[in-house]
């Protein structure tokens, strides 16, 4: 059977790292990237060092994986940041920030994941959203707004890529325990978790159960969708 080659941004700690290890476990070659290099390089894990924003970027590395691979199964974009502030208080620069990495970021590497895909008549596009999204989180407004259009995104460009055999779709995670949340009040945690059917955070286990199911070959009928984790 071949190798599957797995691509997910975002791999250098918390859930990214979480699935570049969950996926070599399956016997996936996993390609992961980051802003900085990584300690930990496993066999049958390349990194590269990117700008998920920068499409100088992220044309060299899908240049690297058509040279080494000449085609890519599964795509995972898991890249992304967040700033919890009123939107009063919030900066511009902030703005464009979560934008570039959240937004942009997610549309590049679909671009051009889905050129190699497109040649094979096959691939798996795993998106990350947020509950931040139907919960209208306050002090979340940036960040939700550009995990909107994450969903938005990957609803309409799952039907310009459906007749290639590739499968775009979203899930959006309630709190899991990174840094992504580190710097957030205990009691704004506490009342987003209230807010779930299920009062608790999420595991990496969680989410890499709904990614394993999107990423199925079983799949193939399912797209544009978004799954939110904890009862939303």
């Amino acid at each position: 059977m071949e190798t599957p080659i797995t691509l997910i941004t975002g791999t250098s700690k918390g859930i990214g790292k979480f699935l570049a290890q969950h996926y070599l476990g399956q016997g996936h070659r996993v390609i992961g990237c980051s802003r900085s290099d990584t300690d930990w390089k496993p066999e049958g894990y390349e990194h590269h060092i990117a700008d998920v924003a920068d499409e100088t970027d992220v044309k060299k590395l899908f240049s690297a994986i058509r040279k080494q691979y000449g085609k890519l199964d599964h795509l995972i974009n898991n890249a992304g940041i967040a700033s919890m502030n009123h939107f009063m208080l919030t900066p511009v620069a902030t703005v464009h920030k979560i934008l570039n990495t959240n937004f942009v970021g997610t549309f590049l590497f679909c671009r051009e994941a889905a050129k190699l895909m497109k040649k094979q008549q096959y691939g798996r596009i795993v998106n990350f959203s947020t509950v931040a999204v139907p919960l209208k989180l306050e002090g979340e407004a940036v960040y939700a707004a550009s995990k909107a259009a994450v969903i938005s995104f990957t609803q309409v460009i799952a039907r310009e890529l459906a007749d290639f055999g590739i499968t775009v779709n979203a899930v959006g995670p309630t709190p899991v325990q990174t840094d992504l949340i580190a710097a957030v009040p205990k009691d704004k945690i506490q009342n987003l978790l209230s807010r779930q059917a299920i009062h608790k955070f999420a595991e990496f286990e969680d989410v890499a159960n709904v990614v394993d199911f999107f990423l199925g070959k079983e799949s193939a009928f399912i797209t544009g969708q978004v799954l939110f984790l904890g009862g939303i």
